[in-house]
């Protein structure tokens, strides 16, 4: 993507446009940020899943009240999910996964994304950073098995 492109793009973001006027290369580099999340879990390749992250992530998953806080919330950091990920946690055979990426808003230099796997619904916040989109924070929702 040249800069111009990237410029164009986040000018667009900035002045409020709707979701449908995200310029199609920031969508796509978007949307490889989270396959490569996703597809990286469904894989079992660590490598994958760790490109797509922000070394500071924050993932969450609302739990409710609890013995030792009120507002529960599970939290795992970057390293704890790629090493779920390395013990292949999610792995699916290819022909199970119905998965999905959607773009919800971009603004500047972030993003507002919804992954759905057959394990889980996730919301991302993303960063770009220069020219790479990196999942920032993640706030997740267990299916039932």
């Amino acid at each position: 993507m040249s800069m111009m492109s990237l410029m164009l793009a986040a000018g667009a973001a900035a002045a409020g446009t709707t979701p449908t006027a995200i310029a199609p290369e920031v969508r796509t580099a978007i949307e490889a940020t989270c396959l490569d999340y996703v597809d990286g879990q469904l894989e079992g390749d660590a490598k994958r899943v760790a490109r797509s992250l922000h070394p500071d992530l924050a993932k969450r998953a609302v739990i409710g009240d609890t013995p030792d806080e009120r507002l529960g919330l599970r939290r795992m950091t970057r390293d704890e999910l790629v090493e779920l990920t390395r013990q292949g946690a999610l792995k699916t055979p290819k022909d199970q996964w119905d998965r999905s990426c959607k773009v919800l808003d971009v603004a500047g230099n972030a993003a507002s994304v919804r992954a759905e796997t057959p394990w889980f619904v996730d919301f991302f916040h993303m960063g770009r950073f220069g020219d790479r989109w990196v999942i920032v924070n993640a706030l997740w929702y267990p299916k039932p098995k």
